[in-house]
C-alpha cells in the first residue's frame, strides 16, 4: 500500500516515512528541498534498509504532481509541504499564501481526479485563538495571528469544505504542538537554515558552540519561574501519531482534529536545566523582553487522540533532549557536512 508524503524529505516527514516503512507501508516522496536536503532521504534508506521512491518538485508544478499520481498506485496523503517560518511569512505574505494554500489545493484536484480521498494533514496549534491558561481542547476557537499560521487555517477550512461537497473524503487534521528530539540512531533529525526559530535546536546550537547564548523571551509570565511553558513532544511519538492517523483514514470516512502534544508543559528554564543535565555542558542564556503575542502557558489536551486514534506520546522530556544531543554531535552542521564539533 503506498503512502505519498508530500514534504517528507522534512524534519518530521522523514521521521514519518521512517516509521510507515517500518510499519510495511511502501513510501512516496515529493519535495522541493526548500526546507530539507537529500540526505535525508539517503539517511531514511539506511535506517530502514528498505527503498523509497522520490521527486524533487512541489505542489506547484502540477503537470509533474500528477505525474507522480499516474505511475502510482497511491492509497493515502500524508501532507507536509509547505513553508513554514511565522517571521519569513510576515516578510512574504504572498510567497506563503501562493505555495501553502495553491500548492494544496492542486494536490486536492489531482487527489480528487484520481480517486484517492484519503489525507493526513500537517496542521499546527498556531490555529488556536490566544489563550492565556493551560492545556488547549480541539474544539477552542480558532484564529490564526500571522501568515504561516492563517495557511494552517486556511487549508484546514478548504479540507472541511472538500468533504462537505463530496463526503468519500476521509482526513484526519494533526495540530502539533513542540516537536523536538531526533531519530534514535542520531542519522535523521532537526536541520534549521540559519539561526534557530525554535527553542531545542537554539539550546544545542549553544551547547556545541555554534551560537554564543540563547535568548529567553521574558522571565514575567505568571509561572514557576517566570519563564513561558510549552508542550514538547518527541518527534518519534509524533510520527508514530501520523502512523496512528493513516489507519484511521484508511478505514474512516469524515474529517476529524486531533491535538498531538504531551498534556504536559516545561518553562524555558527548565528545557534549558534539563538539556545541561543530559549534555553535559553548560548553557549561557540573556533574558531579553518579551516577544509581542507569546502566551505564559500553551499544552496540549491530547485526550481525543488518545480515544478515537489509540496514540499517546510515550517519550519523556530527557529523552527528547538526549536524542537532539546525540543528532548534534553526529551532526554539527546538519545534513550539509561530516565534519566534526570543535573540541
Amino acid at each position: 500500500m503506498a503512502i505519498l508524503v508530500t514534504g517528507g524529505a522534512g524534519y518530521i516527514g522523514s521521521h514519518t516515512c521512517v516509521e510507515l516503512l517500518n510499519a510495511g507501508y511502501e513510501v512516496i516522496i515529493i519535495d522541493n528541498l526548500y526546507n530539507s536536503n537529500i540526505e535525508s532521504v539517503n539517511r531514511i534508506r539506511e535506517i530502514t534498509k528498505k527503498d523509497i521512491k522520490f521527486y524533487p518538485t512541489d505542489l506547484i508544478d502540477r503537470d509533474y504532481l500528477e505525474s507522480v499520481f499516474l505511475e502510482n498506485k497511491i492509497e493515502a496523503v500524508i501532507h507536509f509541504a509547505g513553508y513554514k517560518a511565522v517571521g519569513e511569512s510576515v516578510k512574504l505574505p504572498l510567497d506563503y499564501y501562493h505555495n501553502n494554500v495553491t500548492g494544496t489545493i492542486n494536490l486536492c484536484r489531482i487527489m480528487q481526479k484520481y480517486n484517492v480521498k484519503k489525507m493526513v494533514f500537517s496542521s499546527s496549534a498556531t490555529v488556536y485563538d490566544v489563550y492565556e491558561r493551560g492545556a488547549i481542547c480541539e474544539d477552542f476557537p480558532l484564529k490564526a495571528y500571522n501568515p504561516y499560521g492563517r495557511t494552517k487555517l486556511m487549508i484546514e477550512e478548504i479540507l472541511r469544505d472538500l468533504y462537505v461537497s463530496d463526503d468519500s473524503w476521509s482526513i484526519s487534521l494533526l495540530r502539533y504542538f513542540n516537536p523536538v528530539g531526533a531519530h534514535s540512531s542520531g542519522l535523521i533529525g532537526e536541520d534549521p537554515q540559519g539561526i534557530p526559530n525554535n527553542l531545542l535546536p537554539y539550546i544545542s546550537n549553544v551547547a556545541i558552540g555554534k551560537l554564543p547564548e540563547l535568548q529567553v523571551f521574558g522571565n514575567d509570565y505568571p509561572t514557576l519561574d517566570g519563564t513561558g511553558v510549552r508542550d514538547y513532544i518527541h518527534v518519534v511519538d509524533l510520527a508514530l501519531g501520523h502512523l496512528k492517523a493513516i489507519e484511521k483514514v484508511l478505514s474512516t470516512i469524515g474529517v476529524n482534529a486531533y491535538n498531538l502534544g504531551t498534556g504536559n508543559g516545561y518553562s524555558v528554564l527548565e528545557m534549558i536545566h534539563i538539556f545541561e543535565k543530559v549534555s553535559g555542558k553548560n548553557i549561557a542564556y540573556k533574558i531579553v523582553n518579551r516577544r509581542p503575542g507569546d502566551l505564559a502557558i500553551c499544552y496540549a489536551d491530547p485526550t481525543k487522540a488518545k480515544a478515537e486514534l489509540n496514540w499517546a506520546a510515550i517519550r519523556g522530556i530527557e529523552e527528547m533532549c538526549k536524542d537532539a544531543w546525540q543528532w548534534q554531535l553526529k551532526n554539527p552542521h546538519g545534513y550539509r557536512t561530516l565534519e566534526s564539533p570543535k573540541k
